[in-house]
């Protein structure tokens, strides 16, 4: 079973907090950073969902409990800078709204993706997902403090997403998911990362007033996100899932997938913007 290396271990205090500049603060980043924060502190509980499902392997179990307190501790970091950028940012309070209002389904004791090499692949999409938000955020930043936290957030989800890659190896021995097997859970859960979960931590991060509206909430959220993709990162986000599902993550198809999603993003950002969401 493959284990986390210590190599890359980090605590807040390595996290040069005395260098934050308030005069470079973007408040739409503020917004992305707050939401990002209570997503990353729901880990132990995505963690119970996993220890279940891989209740017959407890190397693994124990994998995903190291995992999840290297999460949780990105939610607390990213919450302490938020708190800078913001004093009027309660964490623990946008923390309790959060989970009153979305619950993670942990009862399950077998993989909502119908095999264990799926969940393990499911989960790589989520670390191509945050490893590549983290290093649009860092290459959009002037924030010194914020481009620091978010070289090491992103440096540890593309080490999260190689340890589940390659442990996802070990299963895919037995369970032999076809190709379009592979593609419908890859491509299931690429539609799942701007589900309810983020327009709810969007709603409960950013004190947004009224009764909960997820198509506004998702829609603000989409608007912020979409606009700091660069091309090379859409282009990276794309050639990572090629390699989940087993095609050649460098071929002209990969390349031509990244451009127009990329253009995808860029020109959602623009009619949302124009909209006012």
């Amino acid at each position: 079973m493959t284990h986390w290396s210590d190599m890359n271990l980090w605590t807040m205090d390595d996290i040069p907090w005395h260098q934050f500049d308030p005069s470079r603060v973007d408040p739409d980043l503020v917004k992305l950073v707050k939401a990002a924060s209570l997503v990353e502190n729901n880990a132990n509980i995505y963690a119970d969902y996993m220890g279940n499902v891989f209740h017959q392997y407890p190397d693994l179990q124990n994998l995903t409990r190291v995992w999840a307190g290297e999460e949780v501790r990105h939610g607390e970091t990213l919450a302490r800078w938020a708190t800078l950028a913001d004093p009027d940012f309660n964490f623990e309070e946008a923390v309790k709204q959060f989970r009153n209002n979305f619950q993670v389904p942990i009862e399950q004791s077998s993989s909502v993706r119908g095999s264990l090499s799926g969940e393990l692949l499911a989960r790589c999409v989520v670390e191509t997902g945050t490893s590549s938000h983290y290093t649009a955020i860092r290459h959009t930043t002037q924030e010194p403090v914020l481009k620091e936290i978010c070289h090491r957030l992103a440096s540890d989800e593309l080490r999260h997403y190689r340890t589940f890659y390659e442990t996802s190896k070990t299963f895919l021995a037995t369970d032999k998911i076809s190709l379009a097997g592979r593609i419908k859970v890859v491509a299931g859960r690429v539609l799942e990362l701007g589900d309810e979960e983020m327009a709810h931590a969007y709603y409960a991060a950013n004190d947004e007033k009224g009764p909960f509206d997820h198509k506004r909430n998702s829609q603000a959220y989409a608007r912020r996100v979409y606009a700091i993709y660069q091309p090379h990162v859409v282009e990276r986000i794309v050639a990572m899932l090629f390699k989940i599902v087993g095609l050649k993550p460098h071929g002209w198809i990969c390349r031509f997938i990244g451009r127009r999603a990329h253009s995808f993003m860029q020109g959602r950002a623009r009619r949302l913007a124009r909209a006012g969401v």
